[in-house]
């Protein structure tokens, strides 16, 4: 009976029965089991391969971080008063879209990402 996977010995085993499942001609029960432990793997995929969803401030201070630089660098880059930059840094103050779109630019990234 199928079953969800767990680890990689579930992994590699229903692997296994789906490789030698397909290119043959299969019965329509076949062919659902067969659909079914692929759904499975690709359930399992998701869980291992998706990335852990971070929020923009996060991908924020990680930015500024891996740059070397601190809020009032952030507050220069974004042309406002120095205490904002440590203010939006502790998510007192919020990104505007001129923020976003300054900051997509200076780090060459998606503004999608400050927008998370």
């Amino acid at each position: 009976m199928p079953r969800p996977i767990h680890d990689k010995v579930d992994f590699k085993n229903v692997v296994e029965i789906t490789d030698a499942m397909a290119g043959h001609k299969l019965t329509p029960d076949q062919d659902d089991y067969f659909d079914l432990l692929c759904r499975l793997i690709e359930d399992h995929e998701k869980e291992i391969v998706d990335p852990p969803k971070v929020t923009g401030l996060e991908a924020l201070q990680h930015l500024l971080e891996a740059h070397g630089m601190v809020a009032a660098d952030l507050a220069r880059l974004l042309d406002i008063h120095r205490t904002l930059g440590a203010m939006i840094l502790r998510d007192e103050r919020k990104l505007t879209l001129n923020h976003v779109r300054t900051l997509a630019r200076h780090f060459h990234v998606s503004a999608d990402l400050f927008l998370a």
